[in-house]
């Protein structure tokens, strides 16, 4: 009785320790998992990634809601943190919804609706083209437009097209003669959706769609457009802030009247 007591004691010691080993082991692969997302591509109104999942609740109403299958939500296993939304474009793209449905079903405004909208006349209008939900990015070594091959199936299958990707001519300088036609993105107005990543037609996507932080990246602060109008003003406050000093900082009239100017 004795000896069978003392092997129940270090089976359950056993199987204590074991499971605290898995558990911990999970707990360490969920914590991975969830910091391993650079490329996951979200919902239109996503705000940013960081404050992104401290707002997900993981409800999955965006993903009951879109119409188009288009959004799931992340299983273990798919470097993507449990239960948030996302969508790959190859196997569906986002259809441009201009009700936005998973936007609006978001309680908790992980999915912001004001970021795909307008103001008119003192009313929020959504406006599906206001969505950034990525950037599409063109492999020029793959894309047999840039082969000489005429194709202009991202180009047809983009909802804004002649804005967010425009056919440009570009001589060909082997033959001397011919032009290519290809495509080109532009940032200011591609959307994310992904269709044209759906619709090019070579067997690995020769322009496919990623985050905008991660293709875009951040020239830093010395690196200015002087023609946009936000950035002007920065250039300006900049150069004010080189010329500042304790006398110009005060009105005339306080600098005059101070001490013995004349003898500064």
């Amino acid at each position: 009785m004795k000896n069978l007591t003392r092997r129940k004691l270090f089976v359950s010691i056993f199987q204590s320790l074991g499971l605290s080993i898995l558990g911990g082991l999970v707990w360490g692969a969920y914590i991975n998992e969830a910091r391993s997302a650079p490329l996951v591509l979200r919902p239109p109104g996503a705000i940013k990634e960081k404050d992104f999942l401290k707002k997900c609740i993981r409800c999955g109403l965006c993903v009951e809601y879109c119409p188009y299958d288009t959004l799931k939500l992340a299983v273990p296993g798919s470097n993507i943190p449990v239960g948030t939304p996302y969508f790959q474009p190859r196997k569906v793209p986002c259809y441009m919804c201009t009700d936005i449905p998973c936007a609006v079903a978001c309680p908790t405004g992980a999915l912001d609706t004001d970021k795909v909208s307008d103001q008119v006349n003192g009313k929020k209008v959504l406006n599906i083209n206001k969505a950034r939900m990525g950037l599409a990015v063109l492999n020029t070594e793959s894309c047999i437009a840039y082969w000489g091959i005429q194709c202009d199936a991202c180009y047809r299958a983009c909802p804004l097209i002649d804005k967010a990707i425009t056919i440009n001519y570009m001589r060909n300088e082997r033959t001397g003669k011919h032009a290519y036609l290809v495509p080109t993105v532009h940032s200011d107005y591609c959307t994310g959706c992904g269709l044209c990543e759906y619709a090019c037609v070579t067997v690995e996507p020769s322009i496919y769609v990623l985050p905008r932080g991660v293709i875009k990246g951040k020239a830093g602060q010395h690196y200015l457009k002087g023609w946009e109008k936000e950035q002007k003003l920065q250039m300006i406050q900049e150069k004010r802030s080189r010329f500042e000093t304790p006398r110009s900082q005060k009105s005339p009239l306080e600098y005059l009247n101070e001490g013995d100017v004349l003898n500064d």
